[in-house]
């Protein structure tokens, strides 16, 4: 069975290896799932069996960080909220990378983001001639992942994620191997398995040939980002498949990087980001999926499919919320094909509540979450009501891809990944600054500089202790979120290409 198993429990550990093997080299002999630090055990307070079940199965940390038991307590901690990185031992993440995180300020019980971080080997799974072929270590391809996912109510889906992302990726790459080390052009169908019978001959169904002259140009790049779609779909469906058995309770906004062949595919589903920072300029590499942001996508699936609205709710956007006074009156109102206001005479139907409402953080789908793509969520409903708010969730990310071998990369060039924590009281202008502000303190082959950064970033976005809540020095509050931070190093020590 080629579907990622999900056990809900920890994997075996692994054994760790100072120097993780490079694209051109060798494949290493597996490629393992991240495994994790051990869960804290459940308080013993009044919680029931079944809840500190959940908590026990929740409460982990990323492997990467080699946290003992105390130092999952400390970094379980809402009160002291110390910043974790991992240990400065030799064992580097993959390109230096450096990595930060701290946990929230009392939102939630644990640290519901997860994070991942692997050097992926993908086997071939066929060759496009269609001849069987012999696999040889030599014949697959490398790839380095990283992963930030942004749970919310509960860290199941998340930590699943951070699991699993990965392997469906690469399954879905298999297919491709052989295709992305030919300079030619894609084939257009992949061979039949053997055994498999023919189709019958399908002619027939053809239709006027006129617009089919030439064939579609289908790049190398368009089929990586094919494929990082497909997994993200399949993920998805597996949490919808598996989320009684194993407690994969809520759901989680997802951003992913894999480098493959001197590019740079930035995937996103959620409201975090990733921007580059490369001689000063800021790059972004992604965009928040909110009901603001995507307003007219989930308008528009509330006029095709009103059953969806139950008779709770009207896909119309007004100003405020409307009142039964009002009815008759022409109010200002937009649907799902306008980006401007019109007015419109009130009716019945248009009191009730609107599909999407609210500004900023506090915009809300069916006044209930704030984000609208993402992994999981497939028991989520509207508050004291049956209706799912699942089918207005899109699981799709938005990639965006960065070719490597187009710049030549200085060692302060950076991509960097955040979940909304950060981005939530730091703009792209602050964050770049503080990369042009710790990494000139550093030699240009100190590995550890990438870690500091990402440590500054998590302390400037957390702040201080003061006045009852964490302050910024500006005295504005600071993030109260988890906070989750991957700096990925460009240029400097080594090639990635």
């Amino acid at each position: 069975n080629s579907v990622p198993h999900y056990s809900g429990g920890a994997p075996p550990p692994r054994p760790k290896s100072p120097d993780l093997p490079n694209a051109a080299s060798a494949p290493p002999a597996a490629a393992p799932e991240a495994p994790r630090s051990p869960p804290a055990k459940a308080g013993s307070g009044s919680a029931t069996p079944a809840k500190a079940v959940e908590t026990q199965a929740s409460f982990s940390r990323p492997t990467f960080l080699q946290l003992s038991p105390g130092g999952l307590r400390r970094a379980d901690d809402h009160a002291g909220r110390a910043v974790q990185s991992p240990p400065d031992t030799g064992r580097r993440l993959p390109w230096s990378t450096g990595y930060a995180e701290v946990i929230n300020a009392g939102k939630s019980r644990h640290n519901e983001d997860q994070a991942c971080c692997e050097v992926v080997y993908v086997e071939g799974r066929r060759s496009v001639t269609g001849a069987p072929r012999e696999l040889s270590r030599g014949q697959g391809l490398c790839f380095y992942y990283w992963g930030l996912f942004d749970g919310h109510a509960g860290g199941g889906a998340a930590e699943m994620a951070s699991r699993l992302l990965h392997r469906h990726i690469r399954e879905q790459l298999k297919d491709l191997v052989e295709i992305l080390q030919d300079p030619s052009p894609p084939p257009l169908c992949l061979p039949t398995t053997p055994g498999t019978p023919d189709s019958s001959d399908p002619s027939h169904l053809l239709g006027p040939q006129s617009c089919w002259s030439s064939q579609k140009e289908v790049t190398h790049e368009s089929l990586v980002v094919g494929a990082i779609e497909n997994a993200f779909q399949l993920m998805d469906e597996q949490m919808a498949r598996e989320r009684r058995g194993h407690q994969v309770e809520g759901g989680c906004c997802a951003l992913v990087v894999v480098y493959l062949l001197g590019k740079v595919y930035v995937a996103n589903a959620g409201d975090s980001r990733a921007i580059i920072v490369r001689n000063g300029e800021i790059i972004p590499m992604s965009r928040e999926f909110t009901p603001e942001t995507e307003r007219q996508r989930l308008q528009l699936l509330g006029f095709l499919k009103p059953e969806l609205l139950g008779s709770e709710f009207t896909h119309l956007e007004f100003p405020r919320r409307v009142l039964p006074k009002e009815l008759g009156q022409r109010m200002l109102y937009r649907d799902q094909n306008m980006t401007g206001w019109a007015y419109k005479k009130i009716e019945l139907e248009d009191l009730r509540f609107p599909l999407v409402c609210g500004e900023g953080k506090k915009a809300r789908v069916m006044a209930t979450i704030g984000v609208t793509r993402g992994l999981g969520d497939h028991n989520l409903k509207v508050c004291s009501s049956t209706l799912p708010i699942k089918p207005f969730l899109s699981c799709f990310p938005e990639v965006r891809v960065y070719d490597l071998t187009q710049y030549e990369h200085c060692p302060d060039d950076v991509l960097v990944l955040g979940t909304d924590g950060l981005w939530d009281v730091t703009t792209d202008y602050e964050v770049a600054a503080t990369v042009d502000r710790v990494l000139s303190a550093y030699e240009p082959n100190d590995h550890s500089r990438y870690t500091a950064l990402a440590q500054a970033l998590v302390l400037g976005a957390r702040g201080t202790p003061r006045d009852r809540g964490w302050r910024l020095p500006n005295n504005k509050l600071g993030s109260g979120d988890d906070i989750s931070v991957f700096v990925i190093p460009l240029g400097g020590p080594g090639s990635y290409s």
